[in-house]
Protein backbone atom coordinates (compact mmCIF):
# COMPACT_ATOMS: atom_id res chain seq x y z
CA UNK A 1 0.00 0.00 0.00
CA UNK A 2 1.28 3.27 -0.60
CA UNK A 3 2.74 5.29 2.21
CA UNK A 4 2.06 1.93 4.28
CA UNK A 5 5.26 2.76 5.70
CA UNK A 6 4.53 5.78 7.34
CA UNK A 7 1.93 3.68 9.95
CA UNK A 8 5.26 1.39 11.02
CA UNK A 9 6.99 4.78 11.11
CA UNK A 10 4.36 5.93 13.56
CA UNK A 11 4.15 3.20 15.93
CA UNK A 12 7.78 3.30 16.68
CA UNK A 13 7.32 6.48 17.59
CA UNK A 14 4.64 5.47 19.93
CA UNK A 15 6.35 2.82 21.61
CA UNK A 16 9.31 4.99 22.15
CA UNK A 17 7.41 8.21 23.35
CA UNK A 18 8.33 10.55 20.62
CA UNK A 19 4.79 11.22 19.08
CA UNK A 20 4.08 15.38 18.59
CA UNK A 21 1.11 16.93 18.19
CA UNK A 22 -0.41 20.11 17.15
CA UNK A 23 -1.88 22.29 20.45
CA UNK A 24 -3.84 25.21 19.20
CA UNK A 25 -3.83 27.51 21.43
CA UNK A 26 -6.82 30.25 22.27
CA UNK A 27 -6.33 34.08 21.97
CA UNK A 28 -6.61 34.63 25.79
CA UNK A 29 -4.32 31.72 27.29
CA UNK A 30 -4.61 31.63 30.86
CA UNK A 31 -1.27 29.92 30.94
CA UNK A 32 2.33 31.58 32.00
CA UNK A 33 4.51 31.62 28.87
CA UNK A 34 7.68 30.38 29.49
CA UNK A 35 7.73 28.07 26.32
CA UNK A 36 7.77 30.93 23.50
CA UNK A 37 10.44 32.57 22.17
CA UNK A 38 8.82 36.00 22.99
CA UNK A 39 12.13 37.20 24.64
CA UNK A 40 10.93 40.66 25.10
CA UNK A 41 7.67 40.59 25.44
CA UNK A 42 6.74 42.32 22.42
CA UNK A 43 4.48 39.91 20.63
CA UNK A 44 0.75 41.78 22.14
CA UNK A 45 2.92 44.82 22.72
CA UNK A 46 0.42 47.74 21.18
CA UNK A 47 3.22 49.69 19.24
CA UNK A 48 3.66 46.51 17.52
CA UNK A 49 0.74 44.90 16.95
CA UNK A 50 -0.37 48.96 15.79
CA UNK A 51 2.86 48.73 13.30
CA UNK A 52 1.09 45.06 11.83
CA UNK A 53 -1.78 46.60 11.26
CA UNK A 54 -0.83 49.89 9.89
CA UNK A 55 1.35 47.83 6.97
CA UNK A 56 -1.35 45.87 6.33
CA UNK A 57 -3.64 48.47 5.71
CA UNK A 58 -0.75 50.55 3.57
CA UNK A 59 0.39 47.35 1.54
CA UNK A 60 -2.05 45.06 1.87
CA UNK A 61 -2.95 40.92 3.21
CA UNK A 62 0.61 39.96 1.30
CA UNK A 63 3.61 40.49 -0.72
CA UNK A 64 1.96 39.32 -3.88
CA UNK A 65 5.56 37.92 -4.80
CA UNK A 66 9.12 37.01 -4.96
CA UNK A 67 11.21 40.03 -3.61
CA UNK A 68 12.40 40.34 -7.28
CA UNK A 69 8.82 40.41 -8.66
CA UNK A 70 6.77 42.29 -6.60
CA UNK A 71 7.50 41.12 -3.11
CA UNK A 72 9.91 44.13 -2.29
CA UNK A 73 8.30 47.04 -0.63
CA UNK A 74 9.47 50.43 0.46
CA UNK A 75 8.91 49.19 3.91
CA UNK A 76 10.90 45.96 3.52
CA UNK A 77 14.01 48.35 2.25
CA UNK A 78 13.20 50.62 5.51
CA UNK A 79 13.50 47.51 7.68
CA UNK A 80 16.84 46.22 6.33
CA UNK A 81 18.21 49.54 6.70
CA UNK A 82 17.33 50.15 10.07
CA UNK A 83 17.91 46.16 10.97
CA UNK A 84 21.63 47.03 9.72
CA UNK A 85 22.21 49.95 11.61
CA UNK A 86 20.88 48.72 14.74
CA UNK A 87 22.84 45.42 14.68
CA UNK A 88 26.38 47.28 13.18
CA UNK A 89 26.46 45.53 9.54
CA UNK A 90 26.62 47.49 6.08
CA UNK A 91 23.59 46.00 4.58
CA UNK A 92 20.68 43.60 5.47
CA UNK A 93 18.25 41.28 2.92
CA UNK A 94 14.72 40.37 4.75
CA UNK A 95 13.65 36.53 3.91
CA UNK A 96 10.35 34.83 5.05
CA UNK A 97 11.33 33.23 8.05
CA UNK A 98 14.57 32.71 9.85
CA UNK A 99 15.27 28.70 9.00
CA UNK A 100 14.87 30.70 5.26
CA UNK A 101 17.49 33.06 6.19
CA UNK A 102 19.98 30.40 7.24
CA UNK A 103 19.46 28.28 4.45
CA UNK A 104 20.45 31.07 1.97
CA UNK A 105 23.46 31.99 3.86
CA UNK A 106 25.14 28.75 4.29
CA UNK A 107 24.39 27.76 0.42
CA UNK A 108 25.06 31.20 -1.13
CA UNK A 109 28.46 30.87 0.69
CA UNK A 110 29.65 27.21 0.20
CA UNK A 111 29.84 26.50 -3.41
CA UNK A 112 30.90 23.56 -4.43
CA UNK A 113 34.91 23.38 -3.52
CA UNK A 114 34.53 24.64 -0.37
CA UNK A 115 34.66 23.35 2.98
CA UNK A 116 31.36 24.20 5.38
CA UNK A 117 32.58 23.49 9.24
CA UNK A 118 29.99 23.09 11.50
CA UNK A 119 29.38 23.06 15.29
CA UNK A 120 27.85 19.79 16.44
CA UNK A 121 24.63 21.99 18.45
CA UNK A 122 23.99 24.01 15.47
CA UNK A 123 19.98 24.25 14.35
CA UNK A 124 18.27 22.50 11.87
CA UNK A 125 18.26 25.11 9.73
CA UNK A 126 21.59 25.04 9.83
CA UNK A 127 22.01 21.46 9.22
CA UNK A 128 19.66 21.86 6.24
CA UNK A 129 21.59 24.12 4.79
CA UNK A 130 24.75 22.39 4.68
CA UNK A 131 23.04 19.36 2.87
CA UNK A 132 21.88 21.68 0.77
CA UNK A 133 25.49 23.63 0.04
CA UNK A 134 27.49 22.36 -2.69
CA UNK A 135 30.61 22.14 -0.66
CA UNK A 136 31.82 19.64 1.81
CA UNK A 137 30.69 19.57 5.46
CA UNK A 138 32.73 18.55 8.40
CA UNK A 139 30.96 18.40 11.73
CA UNK A 140 33.22 19.66 14.68
CA UNK A 141 32.74 18.79 18.08
CA UNK A 142 30.58 21.38 19.95
CA UNK A 143 31.86 25.35 20.75
CA UNK A 144 35.46 24.15 20.16
CA UNK A 145 38.08 26.68 18.62
CA UNK A 146 40.70 24.20 17.97
CA UNK A 147 38.39 21.32 16.06
CA UNK A 148 37.40 24.41 14.24
CA UNK A 149 41.57 24.87 13.28
CA UNK A 150 41.59 21.44 12.90
CA UNK A 151 39.49 20.88 10.43
CA UNK A 152 40.06 23.80 8.66
CA UNK A 153 43.83 23.00 8.07
CA UNK A 154 42.52 19.95 6.03
CA UNK A 155 41.07 22.36 3.36
CA UNK A 156 43.06 24.70 1.49
CA UNK A 157 40.19 26.34 -1.00
CA UNK A 158 37.42 28.14 0.29
CA UNK A 159 35.65 27.79 4.24
CA UNK A 160 33.15 28.81 6.05
CA UNK A 161 32.48 28.00 9.69
CA UNK A 162 29.13 27.95 10.54
CA UNK A 163 27.69 28.03 14.44
CA UNK A 164 24.95 29.31 16.20
CA UNK A 165 25.52 32.19 18.51
CA UNK A 166 23.90 31.32 21.37
CA UNK A 167 22.44 27.60 21.13
CA UNK A 168 19.03 26.98 20.88
CA UNK A 169 18.51 23.87 23.27
CA UNK A 170 20.58 24.67 26.78
CA UNK A 171 21.28 28.13 25.85
CA UNK A 172 24.66 27.94 25.84
CA UNK A 173 26.93 30.98 23.74
CA UNK A 174 29.19 30.11 21.18
CA UNK A 175 33.12 31.12 21.72
CA UNK A 176 32.72 33.53 19.32
CA UNK A 177 35.98 35.74 19.63
CA UNK A 178 38.07 32.40 19.35
CA UNK A 179 35.99 31.20 16.49
CA UNK A 180 36.97 34.41 14.55
CA UNK A 181 40.93 34.08 15.24
CA UNK A 182 40.44 30.26 14.35
CA UNK A 183 38.60 31.44 10.88
CA UNK A 184 41.15 34.15 10.46
CA UNK A 185 44.26 32.19 10.30
CA UNK A 186 43.02 30.16 7.64
CA UNK A 187 41.08 32.94 5.56
CA UNK A 188 37.94 31.05 6.62
CA UNK A 189 34.47 32.87 6.74
CA UNK A 190 31.80 33.10 10.03
CA UNK A 191 28.30 32.47 9.30
CA UNK A 192 26.77 33.31 12.48
CA UNK A 193 23.08 32.64 13.32
CA UNK A 194 22.37 34.89 15.81
CA UNK A 195 18.53 33.48 16.60
CA UNK A 196 19.09 33.80 19.83
CA UNK A 197 21.04 36.79 20.59
CA UNK A 198 19.33 39.59 19.03
CA UNK A 199 17.48 41.41 21.40
CA UNK A 200 18.94 40.05 24.20
CA UNK A 201 23.07 39.89 24.34
CA UNK A 202 25.21 43.28 23.65
CA UNK A 203 24.98 46.83 23.70
CA UNK A 204 21.01 47.47 24.41
CA UNK A 205 20.29 44.02 22.33
CA UNK A 206 22.04 44.63 19.13
CA UNK A 207 23.32 40.64 19.43
CA UNK A 208 26.39 38.20 20.12
CA UNK A 209 28.41 39.50 17.19
CA UNK A 210 28.12 42.88 18.24
CA UNK A 211 29.08 42.06 22.12
CA UNK A 212 31.79 40.06 20.50
CA UNK A 213 33.27 43.08 18.55
CA UNK A 214 32.42 41.33 15.38
CA UNK A 215 29.91 43.43 14.13
CA UNK A 216 30.74 45.05 10.53
CA UNK A 217 33.66 42.56 9.83
CA UNK A 218 34.18 42.06 6.18
CA UNK A 219 34.19 38.14 6.92
CA UNK A 220 31.15 37.92 8.97
CA UNK A 221 27.78 37.17 8.09
CA UNK A 222 25.13 36.96 10.63
CA UNK A 223 21.50 35.59 10.30
CA UNK A 224 18.09 36.71 12.54
CA UNK A 225 14.96 36.14 13.06
CA UNK A 226 12.54 38.29 13.65
CA UNK A 227 10.02 35.86 15.66
CA UNK A 228 12.11 35.96 18.66
CA UNK A 229 13.02 39.22 20.51
CA UNK A 230 10.96 41.28 17.77
CA UNK A 231 8.08 39.31 18.66
CA UNK A 232 7.13 39.09 14.59
CA UNK A 233 7.63 36.67 11.64
CA UNK A 234 10.55 36.24 9.19
CA UNK A 235 14.26 36.67 9.23
CA UNK A 236 16.91 38.25 7.64
CA UNK A 237 20.77 38.10 6.52
CA UNK A 238 23.36 40.37 7.70
CA UNK A 239 26.72 41.37 6.59
CA UNK A 240 29.11 43.55 3.80
CA UNK A 241 26.99 44.69 1.09
CA UNK A 242 28.94 42.37 -1.53
CA UNK A 243 27.85 39.26 0.17
CA UNK A 244 24.16 40.34 0.53
CA UNK A 245 24.25 41.37 -3.51
CA UNK A 246 25.45 37.61 -4.25
CA UNK A 247 22.36 36.53 -1.73
CA UNK A 248 20.02 38.57 -4.20
CA UNK A 249 21.66 36.66 -7.02
CA UNK A 250 22.24 33.47 -6.09
CA UNK A 251 20.25 32.31 -2.81
CA UNK A 252 17.37 30.05 -3.92
CA UNK A 253 15.08 30.51 -0.60
CA UNK A 254 15.07 34.65 -1.28
CA UNK A 255 15.15 34.09 -5.22
CA UNK A 256 12.30 31.89 -5.16
CA UNK A 257 9.94 32.32 -2.36
CA UNK A 258 7.03 34.76 -1.48
CA UNK A 259 8.39 38.06 -0.01
CA UNK A 260 7.57 38.37 3.94
CA UNK A 261 3.80 39.83 4.28
CA UNK A 262 4.04 43.57 5.19
CA UNK A 263 2.19 43.01 8.03
CA UNK A 264 5.21 40.74 9.93
CA UNK A 265 7.71 43.25 8.40
CA UNK A 266 5.85 46.62 9.84
CA UNK A 267 5.56 45.06 13.46
CA UNK A 268 8.94 43.38 13.57
CA UNK A 269 10.06 47.22 12.53
CA UNK A 270 7.90 49.03 15.38
CA UNK A 271 9.86 45.94 17.78
CA UNK A 272 13.14 47.35 16.34
CA UNK A 273 12.25 50.63 17.03
CA UNK A 274 10.71 50.07 20.47
CA UNK A 275 14.21 48.60 21.37
CA UNK A 276 15.99 51.23 20.37
CA UNK A 277 13.83 53.33 22.94
CA UNK A 278 13.73 50.81 25.31
CA UNK A 279 17.60 49.11 25.78
CA UNK A 280 16.81 48.08 29.52
CA UNK A 281 14.48 45.11 28.09
CA UNK A 282 17.48 43.36 27.19
CA UNK A 283 18.99 43.75 30.50
CA UNK A 284 16.04 42.47 32.20
CA UNK A 285 15.84 39.29 29.72
CA UNK A 286 19.05 38.17 30.66
CA UNK A 287 18.34 39.35 34.58
CA UNK A 288 15.38 37.46 34.65
CA UNK A 289 17.02 34.00 33.03
CA UNK A 290 20.08 34.23 35.54
CA UNK A 291 17.12 34.29 38.39
CA UNK A 292 15.41 31.53 37.00
CA UNK A 293 18.82 29.35 36.98
CA UNK A 294 19.41 30.29 40.42
CA UNK A 295 16.52 29.42 41.99
CA UNK A 296 15.79 26.53 39.83
CA UNK A 297 19.41 25.04 41.09
CA UNK A 298 18.86 26.37 44.71
CA UNK A 299 16.09 23.90 44.61
CA UNK A 300 18.09 20.82 43.37
CA UNK A 301 17.03 20.62 39.35
CA UNK A 302 19.94 20.09 37.19
CA UNK A 303 19.80 23.05 35.15
CA UNK A 304 22.35 24.75 32.69
CA UNK A 305 23.96 28.57 33.21
CA UNK A 306 22.46 30.84 30.62
CA UNK A 307 24.26 32.85 28.75
CA UNK A 308 21.29 34.82 27.22
CA UNK A 309 17.38 34.35 27.83
CA UNK A 310 17.23 30.43 27.47
CA UNK A 311 17.00 28.22 30.70
CA UNK A 312 17.39 24.36 30.28
CA UNK A 313 16.43 22.03 33.08
CA UNK A 314 17.20 18.20 32.85
CA UNK A 315 14.62 15.76 32.43
CA UNK A 316 15.28 12.24 33.40
CA UNK A 317 14.04 10.65 30.37
CA UNK A 318 12.36 11.43 26.95
CA UNK A 319 8.83 9.94 28.90
CA UNK A 320 9.31 11.73 31.96
CA UNK A 321 9.84 15.20 30.27
CA UNK A 322 6.76 14.83 28.31
CA UNK A 323 4.55 13.77 31.30
CA UNK A 324 6.65 16.69 33.33
CA UNK A 325 5.46 19.02 30.27
CA UNK A 326 2.37 18.04 30.80
CA UNK A 327 1.91 18.31 34.28
CA UNK A 328 3.28 22.14 34.57
CA UNK A 329 0.56 23.26 31.41
CA UNK A 330 -2.28 21.45 34.02
CA UNK A 331 -0.74 23.75 36.58
CA UNK A 332 -0.93 26.72 34.85
CA UNK A 333 2.32 26.79 33.08
CA UNK A 334 3.56 26.59 29.80
CA UNK A 335 6.80 24.81 28.89
CA UNK A 336 8.80 23.86 26.16
CA UNK A 337 9.68 20.00 25.96
CA UNK A 338 13.07 19.06 24.15
CA UNK A 339 13.34 14.87 23.55
CA UNK A 340 15.09 12.98 21.17
CA UNK A 341 15.48 13.73 18.28
CA UNK A 342 15.37 17.52 19.06
CA UNK A 343 18.36 16.96 21.31
CA UNK A 344 21.54 15.40 19.40
CA UNK A 345 22.69 14.49 22.98
CA UNK A 346 19.69 12.05 23.56
CA UNK A 347 19.27 14.32 26.97
CA UNK A 348 15.44 15.48 27.32
CA UNK A 349 14.73 19.16 28.86
CA UNK A 350 12.57 21.77 30.05
CA UNK A 351 13.59 24.55 28.00
CA UNK A 352 12.56 27.90 29.73
CA UNK A 353 12.15 31.02 28.24
CA UNK A 354 12.82 34.19 30.20
CA UNK A 355 10.99 36.62 29.24
CA UNK A 356 11.40 40.09 30.11
CA UNK A 357 8.09 41.10 30.76
CA UNK A 358 8.09 38.45 33.71
CA UNK A 359 7.43 40.15 37.02
CA UNK A 360 9.10 38.35 40.54
CA UNK A 361 5.54 37.35 41.73
CA UNK A 362 5.96 34.87 37.94
CA UNK A 363 9.00 34.10 38.73
CA UNK A 364 8.19 32.53 41.48
CA UNK A 365 5.06 30.58 40.58
CA UNK A 366 7.08 29.45 37.99
CA UNK A 367 9.89 27.44 40.07
CA UNK A 368 7.35 26.54 42.49
CA UNK A 369 5.43 24.56 39.60
CA UNK A 370 8.31 22.96 38.30
CA UNK A 371 9.52 21.49 41.41
CA UNK A 372 6.07 20.18 42.59
CA UNK A 373 5.90 18.55 38.97
CA UNK A 374 8.72 16.99 38.76
CA UNK A 375 8.93 13.47 38.25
Amino acid sequence: MAFGWIDEEAESRRRAGLVRALRPRPADSPLLDLASNDYLGLSRHPEVTEGAARAARTWGGGATGSRLVTGSTELHAELEDELADFCGFEAALVLSSGYAANLAAVTALAPHGSLVVSDAGNHASLIDGCRLARGETQVVAHADPDAVRKALRTHDGPAVLVSDTVFSVDGDAAPLAAHAEACRERGAGLVLDDAHGLGVLGDGGRGAPHAAGLAGADDVVVTVTLSKSLGSQGGAVLGPARVIDHLVNVARTFIFDTGLAPAAAGSALAALRLLRREPERAVRARTVARELHARLTAAGHEAVRPHAAVVSVRAPSPEGAVRWAAECRAAGLAVGCFRPPSVPDGISRLRLTARADLSEGQIEHAVRVIGETRP
